[in-house]
C-alpha cells in the first residue's frame, strides 16, 4: 500500500483510459478524484464523435468498466460492432462516468495547471517519496489546490496537435492563417461540408486521421465535383502509408489503407510525397504552400483551407516540478521508446507492458494512455486499459497481479525494421 493511503489517487484526464482508471480504483475500494478540463467526460473524443473507429467493441471497454456498467443494468453494445466516436461516448463513457461510485469524484472544467510534491521543488530528495503529491487546478473561474497520494495522468496528447512546418515548431507563417487551418479530423460530409465543399482542399500528415480526412474528401468530391483536394506527406513513398491491408489484424483498419491506394491510382487527389514544408504565403483568401521535396524547392499553390493531421504531442508543461524520464525523441516513457519508435518500427504492435515499465522517477507518478506514447502514433485503447489495471494493482500493493500483464493486440500485418 502506498504512503498517504489517507489522500485519494487523482487521475488527470476523464477519457477512456483516465475512466478506466476509476472503475479499476473503485473496484479496489480506493479513492480517487478525476479532473477533465473539457465540459463534458470524453472531451477528445467528443471532437472526433463523427469518425469510426477502426476497433471493434470488445477492445474498447475496459473489463473492471464493464462490470460496474453490467451491475447497473447496462445494455452492453455488440463487441463486433466498429463504433464512432460518438457511440463510445453515448453508449459507454457517459453511463460509465454516471454510475454513483465514480460521478460524485468527477470534475468537469478542471484543468490541472501544475503537479508538484508538497513542500518540495523538483531538486529536493529528502523525505520526498513520503510527502503527498500537491494538484494545482482552475476549476471554472476558482483555483484550487488537492492533494493526492498518487497521480494517473492520462490526459492524452489530442490537445496539443503538431504543427504543419516539418521541422516541428509553430511559425508566424502558420499561425497567421489559424482560421484556414482545421487541426485533427473534421466532419466533412455533415458539420464543415460547407467548408470544404467545392475548394481546393489540402491534406498534411499521413496518420490514420489523414486518411479518415481524405477518404471523406474523396466522397465530398462525389457529391461535389469541383472540390480539388492535394495531399502533402513527408513520408518518400506512398504505399508505406496504406499499411497491412489484407493482412491487418483489425480488417476496418486495413481497409483504410486500400480505399485509399484505390483513390490515389484514380487521379482523383494530386499528391506530393517527400515533401518538406517550409512556409505558408497567404493573399487574396488563398494559401501557397512552400517547401523542400527531393533536395528542390516546390510550391502547391492556390489552396483554399488545410486540414493538418500530423499527429500531437505530450504536454508535459505541467509537471515541471515532477522528476520524470521521458524519451529524448518521440516523448513517450522511455521504456516504451524502443517498442514504439517510428524510425525504428512500422509496425503497430507493442509488446504487453504494465506498472513495471511505466514507472517514473517520482514514487507513484504515472502517465499512462495515448500520453505514454508520446508522439507515436500506434496507442490502441485496450493497451491504455491494461496499464490501468496494473498500476492499481501495484498501488494496493498487489504486485504480483501488477506484473502480470496479459495482452493480445491485433497485428497491423506491417511488422518489419525500417
Amino acid at each position: 500500500m502506498s504512503k498517504n493511503s489517507e489522500f485519494p489517487v487523482a487521475i488527470i484526464g476523464a477519457g477512456p483510459i483516465g475512466l478506466a482508471a476509476a472503475a479499476h480504483l473503485v473496484s479496489k475500494n480506493q479513492p480517487f478524484i478525476l479532473f477533465e478540463s473539457a465540459q463534458q467526460v470524453g472531451g477528445n473524443v467528443a471532437t472526433w464523435s463523427h469518425v469510426r473507429l477502426f476497433s471493434p467493441w470488445k477492445y474498447n471497454i475496459d473489463k473492471a468498466a464493464k462490470q460496474l456498467l453490467d451491475v447497473s443494468g447496462w445494455t452492453a453494445p455488440d463487441e463486433e460492432e466498429l463504433p464512432t466516436g460518438a457511440q463510445l461516448l453515448e453508449q459507454y463513457l457517459i453511463p460509465l462516468s454516471d454510475l454513483p461510485v465514480i460521478k460524485p469524484y468527477i470534475h468537469l472544467n478542471a484543468k490541472v495547471t501544475a503537479v508538484s510534491r508538497k513542500g518540495l521543488s523538483k531538486i529536493k530528495t529528502a523525505g520526498r517519496d513520503n510527502l503527498p503529491f500537491v494538484l494545482h487546478i482552475q476549476e471554472n473561474d476558482t483555483r484550487k489546490v488537492v492533494e493526492a497520494r498518487a497521480v494517473i495522468d492520462a490526459s492524452g496528447t489530442w490537445g496539443s496537435p503538431n504543427p504543419a512546418v516539418s521541422e516541428g515548431n509553430w511559425t508566424d507563417s502558420e499561425l497567421k492563417i489559424q482560421h484556414k487551418m482545421f487541426y485533427g479530423i473534421p466532419d466533412i460530409l455533415n458539420v464543415h461540408r460547407n467548408r470544404y465543399a467545392g475548394k481546393h482542399v489540402l491534406v498534411v500528415g499521413s496518420g490514420h486521421s489523414a486518411i479518415n480526412a481524405l477518404l471523406d474528401l474523396q466522397s465530398l468530391q462525389e457529391l461535389e465535383p469541383s472540390t480539388r483536394i492535394t495531399w502533402i506527406l513527408r513520408k518518400e513513398n506512398v504505399s508505406e502509408v496504406y499499411g497491412g491491408q489484407e493482412n491487418d489484424g483489425l480488417a476496418a483498419r486495413g481497409a483504410l489503407g486500400t480505399q485509399l491506394q484505390q483513390f490515389v491510382a484514380s487521379g482523383k487527389i494530386e499528391v506530393f510525397s517527400s515533401f518538406q514544408i517550409e512556409r505558408f504565403q497567404y493573399s487574396a483568401d488563398q494559401i501557397s504552400i512552400s517547401g523542400v521535396r527531393h533536395g528542390q524547392g516546390s510550391r502547391v499553390n492556390s489552396v483554399d483551407e488545410i486540414i493538418i493531421s500530423t499527429g500531437s504531442r505530450p504536454d508535459l508543461s505541467f509537471l515541471r516540478e515532477i522528476r520524470l524520464d521521458m524519451d529524448s525523441s518521440i516523448e513517450s516513457v522511455r521504456a516504451l521508446a524502443p517498442l514504439i519508435d517510428p524510425n525504428i518500427h512500422s509496425c503497430g504492435t507493442v509488446r504487453p507492458h504494465g506498472e513495471r515499465e511505466l514507472r517514473q522517477p517520482e514514487s507513484n507518478f504515472y502517465i499512462v494512455g495515448a500520453k505514454s506514447y508520446g508522439r507515436a502514433p500506434t496507442f490502441l485503447m485496450t493497451t491504455g486499459y491494461e496499464q490501468v489495471r496494473s498500476i492499481t494493482a501495484a498501488l494496493v500493493g498487489d504486485y504480483e497481479a501488477a506484473e502480470k500483464v496479459e495482452l493480445v493486440l491485433p497485428e497491423t500485418g506491417v511488422c518489419r525494421n525500417s
